[in-house]
């Protein structure tokens, strides 16, 4: 039986935050709108949540048809509910975030999205909606989740160098890391495997590195504490 409420009922939509890292870029994707409000202007991809759709399912579809981004896994970021942040009415949005290998995501605009690109995080365009502020929060999350979570299984080569290790947190946290106590760090949390040199470089060949996905998973279940303050390199003095 159906009812009928005396209540307003506000809209929902979905909003997708997707980072990705561009060798030493951490970047997001964005559409450029094609319908109003906001026509010609850039925006999160996102959408309005299908009766009968979940909402990351909602999340999912908005995001590969308007930037044929799919296969990703994400994460519900938070809820976004002022009053005014819609000028077509009362609209609540659940933002999820992600943080994936840019080149292995091809884009491609369509649906209501007149094009697709990604923008290097400080180089971003004003955005429609209060879109600007989801990114923030979705940004300071992301940086926050390296405290409690390891990151690289998925977005670094199957066997990587320190070096690059390093690089993926300096280009996520947006500081430059203190060398050696990074590598310290790091390698008492034992999830890495080392393997054989480097070959045909010019420089003198580092280690290569691989996951130990048994305790990388396990990491991931039961959490951590990365202290970034002690990693943070002070810009006033050299590495040790």
């Amino acid at each position: 039986m159906s009812h009928t409420y005396e209540y307003p009922r506000p809209a929902l939509t979905v909003d997708c935050i997707i980072f990705g890292l561009d060798k030493k870029d951490l970047k997001v994707l964005v559409i450029k709108r094609g319908i109003d409000p906001y026509a010609g202007k850039w925006a999160l991809p996102g959408g309005f949540v299908d009766m009968e759709e979940d909402l990351r399912t909602a999340a999912l579809r908005e995001l590969e048809e308007e930037t044929g981004v799919k296969d990703v896994f994400i994460e519900q970021l938070y809820t976004f509910g002022q009053p005014n942040r819609d000028p077509r009415g009362r609209v609540i949005s659940v933002a999820y975030y992600a943080l994936v290998n840019l080149n292995e995501h091809p884009i491609n605009a369509s649906s209501d999205a007149d094009d697709a690109s990604w923008f290097k995080i400080d180089e971003m365009p004003p955005l429609a909606f209060d879109h600007e502020n989801i990114l923030n929060v979705a940004l300071k999350r992301l940086r926050g989740k390296v405290v409690y979570q390891p990151i690289g299984f998925e977005l670094l080569p199957k066997k990587f160098t320190l070096t690059q290790l390093q690089q993926l947190y300096e280009t996520v946290l947006g500081v430059e890391i203190n060398k050696r106590n990074f590598r310290t760090k790091i390698l008492k949390m034992d999830i890495l495997e080392q393997l054989e040199r480097q070959q045909g470089v010019s420089h003198r060949p580092a280690y290569l590195y691989q996951f130990n996905e048994n305790k990388y998973n396990e990491f991931l279940e039961k959490g951590f504490i990365f202290e970034i303050g002690g990693i943070i390199k002070n810009s006033n003095k050299d590495d040790e």
